[in-house]
């Protein structure tokens, strides 16, 4: 222990502080929105003094961690720059811990452990990402995917003998409802005057989105002969898929996932036990089996 700190907690945050420092400082360069750049190296330089103000105590001069810079740099490339960095002070809890204790030692600690807390996810808050804009477009395509393929293949399943069949079947209508959705979803992109949001690429959110959850929703057909278990393997790949997107956007935008994992579970299983019931009257009472 220095000053009453306790040192290997002091290193760990020493070395947070840092790699977050080069984390902002990179991102303030290579993002090519002003207004982001001015709030990264804000940010930044908050991270830097909080370091400085660690190694005070703990007369440690660290280096950046080059797999966690890179990590997160290249998170923000793929999945955007709102979840990625809410997803990083995430970690925060354990600072949040750390700087309350420093606080009976050193009052001064006091403005960073509010900068900490409060401060850096409001500046967050305000940064413009691209990929949270179109956070909508994706939501679109997939939620419909799930609902219109999972109550469909649930259907026909019981109706068609052939798992393939089925493969092909869910395939073949859910391309063609992916180009429809892409298409409404330009149109309706397109009424919203003095959105950010531009119409073509809204649309290719949407339809990339359908046929990805389309593939996942029927690949189990295309793999397994037996459609009993091919309906199981597709209720899982529609659960996991809910269960992904749903992280994503309650980081992203601080919302609450359990709450949206059960809405959307509701409505796909909803909609999938309904068409369950369909594809068995067609088959039991009316005689129809392909």
């Amino acid at each position: 222990m220095t000053h009453g700190i306790n040192v290997k907690k002091a290193l760990k945050q020493q070395q947070n502080e840092l790699d977050d420092f080069t984390i902002y400082s990179m991102l303030s360069t290579s993002d090519k929105n002003g207004a982001n750049q001015i709030i990264f190296r804000k940010i930044a330089d908050e991270e830097k003094r909080h370091y400085l103000y660690l190694k005070m105590y703990t007369q440690k001069e660290l280096q950046p961690r080059p797999h966690v810079v890179f990590f997160y740099l290249f998170l923000s490339k793929i999945v955007g720059i709102s979840f990625t960095l809410k997803f990083l002070e995430k970690r925060e809890e354990g600072a949040k811990a750390f700087y309350q204790e420093l606080i009976a030692i050193d009052p001064k600690a006091q403005g960073i452990f509010e900068q900490e807390m409060h401060h850096e996810i409001e500046l967050i808050d305000m940064l413009h990402d691209k990929k949270l804009l179109y956070a909508g477009a994706i939501v679109l395509g997939m939620n419909d995917a799930l609902v219109e393929l999972t109550g469909t293949l649930s259907g026909i399943a019981l109706a068609f003998d052939r798992s393939i069949v089925v493969g092909v079947t869910g395939l073949i209508m859910g391309i063609a409802a992916a180009l429809s959705m892409a298409g409404s979803a330009y149109l309706e992109s397109k009424e919203n005057i003095g959105d950010e949001v531009k119409p073509l690429t809204y649309a290719l959110y949407t339809g990339i989105s359908y046929i990805l959850t389309t593939a996942l929703l029927v690949a189990p057909f295309f793999i397994i002969n037996q459609i009993s278990v091919a309906i199981i393997w597709m209720f899982i790949g529609a659960i996991l898929t809910i269960f992904l997107y749903n992280f994503y956007i309650s980081v992203a935008k601080d919302l609450s996932f359990w709450l949206r994992v059960r809405e959307m579970s509701y409505i796909t299983f909803g909609v999938a036990l309904i068409s369950f019931g369909i594809g068995y009257v067609v088959k039991h009472y009316f005689g129809i089996e392909i």
